[in-house]
């Protein structure tokens, strides 16, 4: 007898076993789909781990229901790195699976309601509800749950269904169903009798009498030599006919329609173009990282910005490519693959695709089988495309690696797709490649370490200057009344200066919104989210007051809720602030805003790259999405509008952070012609960090942090895992972590940090409360406090009164 075990799209701690069916025996593979059943009903569509004879001591195996794929839709290489995952950030492989697989790949049952005929037809006994129910059941046979509530108009219908099935109305199934649905097309053929001029003749003479048919197929013939295949939607765009007319021509037999299966992602042309020359200085750091990865698996290259570290990558790809290998291109945002992928596909053409959230759940089931079958040779994504099923990787190129987009935050699995991908590629045998003009403090120490290659590119590419940054007083400037709309008179200047020669401007503030909150001048209330202990941040275009925490919007508040006056004033300054003071201030500019607020679908970031690429904005305002690694040859002026609020926050890295941060905003200025010019406005302007963003150095920076981190026991030198506790009730979560916290510190010792609440206590309605372990770098002591933490995480949660605490174990946190 043969078993499987099986991952289910669930937070299981272990495993299911199940019994191999003698005929699925020779099919059955690790990596397939199979439909299993979970309790008495529920049926869901799990991931074959492995195959073995040794079957379950504690519990009787239930059968496979059903083998879903001839072929795996995951290899073995994949099956370990979940397991990995898994083990190191302390989730379950059902967790991994639901992150990893597209959202139709993943299949679970839907309840059917099928009438029960041995009830018959008489419904006195029912209820108004009930009778209703029962009425459609008879008509119908068969009612999903979607369809009860209709029939109701109500979306809490369990307790009829209940009572229908203890009075034997009905009957209940689970079915399984696949989701992923095939795209199909109309596609247009011409009678194999008309092909050849001699055949065409005599049918223009019959069609000279129906001028729109003729129009028609004139315009197939043109279609069809032109490009080949004829899709029906296109034909009547093309001859402006209509689907009636056409018909009258599949009538009289001269075309015929063809339904078939296309392609929801499109691949262009498989090509390689390499048509750029690398400088000298390219052409040495590209020497040294082929040196580099030929001895070591990991290579960091730490170009400034604007070297032209992409170029690099781009010949190191075409080296995989030669090779037959496949390569994963990761970047922290969605952001960043606008244009990226342009750049790219005119090197590379149909072997590139990209993979990120914003996909549609058809498309992301067709990359992942395109990825799978080898038929998309480079994949260019965010994070979670380090989870496709890749067959035979040779490379990652981690680009802007210091990023802490790269870590993932809600739901588990809660890995740093940096440290995942060097495990990923050792899989493999692959090389990984990081590259950033701030690299993030861990990597740099590992490459002074030895333990990564390092290659140090320090020239911009064309021999362009770094750009001039200039550190403005924003206290003197306060005192002299210089400051106008939050803007001082040295950045109202040079924007002056820099629209007047026709260059282009962007400006950073780390804040989106009108304003991050509104105060009562009278009593200093300030208005707070009610699921959130978080003040409510104003959006003026939309005229509602939102929580950036849960998302919960609220209507805008006029009257102070605790002395009733009517003096509410918004205070401080977001991006929609700024946007409405630039176009007071500069009304001729063309001004647009980049942030969470603004970009909302997955073609409208691109857009307003593109328009910036085209000269069509002449100031762009945003968040972060403006600093990170975007390319504009006309930006001559970058201004940080609030470098205090990027260097107060209260967190061990935030002086890496605000350097990497003003960094790389300051470095989109000046990259193509001159000299760039970076205006940061401060209080704090003798604050270190800001000297060392001046210099541009880097190495400045590191020495000072990496002391400080050594002295105070944090990362590279330790690693840091954060337990967050949550529950609705303050006293439960309080109790709770101190009862975990007393167990875990005779173990720990100074190791242990906390309990305490956080900065925000509560979020969602749920009150927090965390604690940090600090582990020294030793893997098998990391592995036995673990494995501690979750023996301890089982029995507070057995506990009666701790039952409903939610534990959330990160490891590696970034924040």
């Amino acid at each position: 007898m043969k078993y499987a075990d099986v991952i289910l799209p669930l937070a299981l701690p272990r495993n299911y076993t199940y019994a191999v069916p003698p005929e699925m025996e020779a099919a059955i593979q690790p990596g397939s789909r199979v439909a299993v059943q979970l309790g008495k009903q529920k049926k869901y569509a799990g991931i074959v781990k492995s195959v073995h004879e040794q079957a379950p001591s504690a519990y009787k195996t239930k059968p496979i229901m059903d083998l879903l794929d001839k072929e795996p839709v995951v290899y073995p290489t994949q099956l370990a790195f979940w397991e990995w995952i898994a083990q190191y950030y302390m989730c379950n492989e059902g967790d991994v699976l639901n992150a990893a697989l597209p959202a139709h790949l993943k299949l679970s049952s839907e309840t059917i309601l099928m009438y029960n005929d041995a009830f018959g037809d008489d419904f006195s006994s029912l209820d108004d509800y009930e009778y209703l129910v029962a009425e459609a059941l008879l008509m119908r046979k068969e009612l999903r749950i979607g369809e009860v509530q209709l029939v109701l108009d109500r979306s809490d219908v369990y307790s009829v269904i209940k009572n229908l099935i203890e009075k034997k109305v009905c009957l209940v199934y689970e079915e399984l169903k696949e989701v992923y649905k095939e795209k199909k097309e109309n596609y247009i053929l011409l009678n194999p009798a008309y092909e050849g001029d001699e055949a065409l003749a005599p049918l223009f003479d019959e069609l000279a009498r129906a001028p729109k048919q003729m129009e028609l197929l004139l315009a197939y013939l043109h279609l069809l030599k032109t490009q080949g295949n004829v899709l029906q939607s296109e034909l009547l765009k093309k001859s402006g006919a209509s689907a009636a007319q056409l018909k009258g021509l599949v009538d009289k037999q001269v075309l015929r329609v063809e339904k078939r299966t296309v392609d929801r992602i499109p691949m262009g042309k498989v090509e390689t173009m390499l048509n750029f020359d690398l400088s000298p200085a390219q052409e040495k750091a590209l020497a040294e990282v082929r040196a580099s990865i030929a001895e070591k698996q990991v290579t960091l290259l730490h170009g400034v910005t604007s070297s032209g570290k992409t170029q690099i990558y781009v010949k190191l790809m075409e080296e995989a490519l030669q090779k037959g290998k496949q390569v994963l291109y990761l970047l922290p945002e969605i952001a960043l693959t606008a244009q990226i992928i342009r750049r790219l596909q005119k090197h590379f053409g149909g072997q590139i695709g990209i993979y990120h959230s914003r996909f549609s759940n058809n498309e992301r089931v067709e990359i992942w089988n395109k990825v799978k079958n080898g038929d998309i040779r480079i994949v260019l994504g965010a994070r979670s495309s380090l989870l496709l099923p890749f067959r035979d990787l040779g490379l990652i190129i981690l680009d802007e690696e210091h990023d802490a987009s790269f870590k993932q935050q809600e739901p588990a699995p809660r890995y740093h797709a940096r440290d995942a991908a060097i495990y990923y590629a050792g899989l493999f045998n692959a090389k990984v490649l990081m590259g950033s003009a701030t690299p993030a403090l861990e990597s740099y120490y590992n490459a002074k370490q030895g333990k990564y290659g390092l290659v140090e590119l320090n020239e911009r590419f064309g021999g362009i200057a770094m750009p001039q940054i200039e550190i403005v007083d924003l206290k003197k400037e306060l005192a002299l009344k210089e400051v106008v709309n939050n803007f001082t008179s040295v950045l109202r200047q040079q924007i002056h200066r820099t629209l007047e020669a026709q260059k282009q401007v962007i400006l950073f503030q780390n804040r989106r919104g009108y304003a991050p909150f509104l105060l009562c001048t009278t009593c200093g209330w300030i208005p707070n989210c009610k699921q959130c202990d978080v003040s409510l941040t104003y959006h003026k275009h939309q005229d509602k007051l939102s929580c950036h925490y849960c998302g919960t919007r609220y209507p805008y508040i006029y009257t102070c809720a605790a002395c009733g006056s009517q003096t509410l004033l918004p205070k401080n300054f977001g991006t929609e602030k700024i946007e409405e003071d630039l176009q007071e201030m500069f009304p001729t500019a063309r001004i647009a805003r980049m942030d969470m607020d603004a970009i909302r679908n997955k073609d409208s970031h691109n857009k307003m790259i593109q328009l910036l690429e085209q000269r069509e904005i002449d100031i762009l305002v945003g968040t972060q999405m403006v600093v990170k690694g975007l390319d504009f040859e006309n930006v001559n002026l970058v201004g940080i509008l609030s470098a205090d609020s990027l260097l107060s926050y209260p967190d061990f890295r935030v002086n890496e952070r605000a350097f990497q941060l003003m960094e790389q905003v300051s470095g989109r200025a000046g990259r193509k012609d001159g000299q760039g010019k970076v205006v940061i406005q401060a209080s704090r302007t003798q604050h270190h960090i800001l000297q060392q963003v001046v210099e541009h150095n880097y190495k400045a920076m590191y020495e000072t942090e990496i002391a400080e981190r050594e002295q105070f026991g944090y990362p590279p030198f330790f690693r840091l895992v954060k337990v967050t506790l949550k529950h609705k009730k303050q006293q439960t979560v309080e109790q709770a972590a101190m009862v975990l916290a007393n167990w875990l510190r005779p173990q720990l010792g100074a190791q242990l940090v906390g309990p305490a609440a956080p900065l925000v206590g509560k979020v969602r309605d749920f009150y927090l409360q965390e604690m940090l372990i600090k582990l020294p770098r030793d893997s098998k002591r990391i592995a036995q406090v673990k494995n501690l933490m979750k023996e301890y995480f089982s029995q507070l949660q057995i506990e009666k009164q701790f039952r409903s605490v939610i534990i959330v174990p990160d490891v590696d946190c970034v924040q």
